[in-house]
């Protein structure tokens, strides 16, 4: 069964500063799809929240439907703060939105069983800083890390932007760009038109499970030029789409018993590959997976022989990069 569209981040990060104007853009969350025909629509359901035992009615927060630009509806002034925050002493505080996501337009009901991804927002106790006052990182990234999860066999698609909304938005004079670099062949583009990142192709675990890229950004001001760079990091996510293989293709062995054997004597072994997956734990769930059997009629042998099966992780190496499976012994 297809899960349906999903978000390539568990969680983002983005500041929001007191009186910055509504309308202000904050952060553009992406979904990657399941299948070709799905279209990503964005909801913020529930309050905010406020540390964890508060709640409070969301009067500042939107998210474009179609498009997952998230911003500031309603400036947010130093009365509000105090309000979000624990105390009005606080030169910070945290609040949490979730965004909800749905192939087609929201229905209020679906927020319990809808996927859905965490914001989290710092809002500062101060006005936003004068652009020519932040640093090159501070104006090309923010401080969340550039780590994404995508799931192998998937449609490709746009996963991540590069800009910054609300600098682009601030920072008007200042020239910020972007690369992205890469090793030849591998399957992301960068477009210097959207600033956009996207997947170019379906992506596959038993080949690669880990990308490792940069992502370069420049900023010029007149004649200053500065330079920052960034990991990039891709995980491909697993699905169960490889069978267990056999070293030497054969899944059966024969014992040979020979009289005077101690109990606990390891008589034959048979090993298993499975490039697919990990150990899962809790352990019993890697076990059940899959068993291993004496064939025999005879309940004599049954009450004497065990089949023992252990298990440990690997890292099969296709195309010279580690890929983690497991191995099965019994």
């Amino acid at each position: 069964a297809a899960l349906g569209l999903y978000f390539p981040r568990k969680e983002y990060l983005e500041n929001v500063y007191i009186d910055e104007p509504a309308g202000m853009p904050l952060l553009r969350i992406h979904a990657l799809k399941d299948s070709h025909e799905e279209v990503a629509h964005f909801h913020l359901c529930q309050n905010l929240i406020i540390s964890r035992a508060r709640s409070h009615e969301n009067n500042w927060f939107q998210i474009r439907e179609k498009t997952g630009l998230l911003y500031l509806s309603k400036s947010l002034d130093r009365e509000d703060f105090n309000m979000l925050s624990v105390g009005s002493w606080m030169p910070l505080s945290k609040v949490m939105l979730y965004v909800f996501l749905s192939s087609h337009p929201f229905q209020e009901k679906e927020c319990e069983s809808a996927t859905r991804t965490t914001v989290f927002l710092s809002l500062i106790n101060a006005t936003a800083p004068a652009c020519s006052s932040l640093t090159a990182r501070q104006l090309c990234f923010t401080e969340m890390d550039l780590s994404f999860h995508i799931k192998e066999n998937k449609p490709p698609g746009t996963f991540h932007q590069l800009q910054l909304p609300s600098v682009h938005h601030l920072c008007q004079n200042l020239s910020i760009s972007y690369k992205l670099l890469a090793a030849e062949g591998v399957p992301f583009r960068y477009n210097e038109n959207t600033s956009s990142v996207r997947v170019t192709q379906r992506l596959d675990r038993e080949e690669r499970e880990r990308y490792e890229l940069i992502a370069k950004c420049t900023v010029r001001e007149g004649f200053r030029e500065m330079q920052v760079e960034v990991p990039f990091l891709v995980n491909v996510l697993d699905e169960d789409d490889s069978p267990p293989f056999l070293p030497n293709g054969t899944d059966t062995a024969d014992a040979v018993v020979e009289f005077n054997r101690k109990e606990g004597t390891v008589l034959s072994t048979l090993t298993v590959y499975d490039a697919d997956t990990t150990p899962i734990y809790p352990l019993e769930s890697s076990r059940k997976k899959y068993t291993g059997t004496i064939i025999t009629d005879d309940p004599w042998i049954s009450e004497t022989f065990r089949v023992e099966h252990i298990f440990d992780e690997i890292h099969f190496s296709p195309n010279g990069s580690q890929v983690r499976g497991t191995r099965h012994e019994y």
